[in-house]
């Protein structure tokens, strides 16, 4: 495998990409037919010149949408829950009279709005990083009196769907959101690096995560070291890039789910967005899909926040071989990380036809 990124000149181009895009640096990881490989390229501290390693801790951001959906597929499997039961059963809070289906949560289908674009959030994170709002505030300030559309009827990305999801689990559990994590994928599964934080205090095990915003010098700042993880209104998992690899390489490898749930998970819905590195956006459960890519049905996440960029994506069918790429990139910028993810998947590609 390392014989294979070195001629594909992955490293290159991974410095290439995070240069560009002024930031520090990125790990990534790469699994081909189960084989995987991870580096760290660049700086994890700009100021001190710290190199990144391999195996460096980041806050994963929405690529936590897929960590939750894994374990509420679990939970079905054990019929915990159904799919098609409605949140309002489990959350009699839910101001809703309209019944929401957790499917249709796990695939932005529910008609549930988002607090992204609001203003006063964007003014509370940048004023006050080191308070969230509790999950009482975000569904207080973000739900109105109706929801958005029907049930099943339209789509938008929420992640108060999956604040929801969350506070489901939860509850259904009697643990917190680390706890879930810990006790429901990482331990069973043997993924020691895989975790949620919920604290400052936790911050500080992630490797440094660089705003846009430059201090006195022009130097970088670490917002991880101010920004609360409470923000991320459905929790934040953390993992490295090979942790990450190992989760993807069990999920569709049928270690963590059966056949029936990952058919559930990785069937498409058609999203209203466009993006330029697939020709047909659909999200799954839990899940970013393109399942008219080249190389198979091709499906993972991203997550994008303060101090970070990340992706993580599977490629079923690369001439022939099942790769999973990742990045994680300790900048924040929307698509730094899915620029590197297909861009190293495009590089083996050619490598591997090469040596055909």
């Amino acid at each position: 495998m390392e014989g294979l990124a070195r001629a594909a000149g992955i490293e290159g181009l991974v410095q290439e990409t995070i240069a560009a895009a002024c930031a520090p640096g990125a790990t990534v990881a790469l699994s081909v037919d189960g084989e995987i490989w991870s580096m760290g390229v660049g700086l994890a501290d700009a100021v001190r010149g710290e190199p990144l390693r391999a195996d460096a801790l980041f806050g994963t951001y929405s690529i936590t949408k897929m960590i939750i959906a894994t374990i509420v597929l679990s939970m079905a499997e054990d019929r915990v829950l159904a799919l098609d039961d409605p949140i309002n059963d489990s959350l009699p809070e839910f101001p809703f009279d309209t019944p929401v289906a957790i499917r249709q949560l796990l695939n932005h289908t529910g008609g549930m709005p988002d607090y992204g674009d609001d203003v006063a959030y964007r003014e509370a994170v940048r004023n006050h990083p080191e308070t969230p709002w509790t999950a009482a505030e975000f569904l207080q300030r973000t739900l109105g009196k109706d929801l958005l559309y029907m049930p099943g009827h339209g789509w938008r990305y929420s992640n108060i769907g999956y604040l929801l999801l969350r506070l489901m689990l939860e509850r259904e559990t009697g643990l917190t959101f680390p706890q879930v994590i810990r006790h429901y994928l990482a331990l069973p599964a043997g993924l020691d690096a895989l975790a949620a934080i919920d604290s400052l205090a936790g911050s500080m095990a992630l490797t440094p995560g660089y705003g846009g915003v430059a201090n006195g010098d022009g130097g970088l700042v670490n917002v991880i070291a101010r920004y609360h993880p409470g923000w991320v209104a459905h929790g934040l998992a953390t993992a490295t890039a090979l942790e990450l690899a190992r989760f993807f390489d069990l999920l569709f490898g049928g270690d963590l789910l059966g056949a029936e749930s990952l058919d559930e998970m990785t069937t498409p819905v058609p999203v209203t967005t466009s993006h330029p590195w697939m020709t047909k956006p659909s999200y799954g459960l839990g899940l970013m899909m393109d399942p008219a890519n080249r190389f198979g049905v091709v499906a993972g996440h991203t997550g994008g926040g303060p101090g970070y960029s990340t992706a993580a994506y599977r490629f079923p069918d690369v001439h022939g071989h099942r790769i999973t790429s990742v990045a994680l990139v300790n900048r924040d910028g929307s698509d730094t990380a899915t620029d590197i993810v297909f861009s190293m998947v495009a590089r083996l590609a050619a490598a591997i036809d090469g040596r055909s």
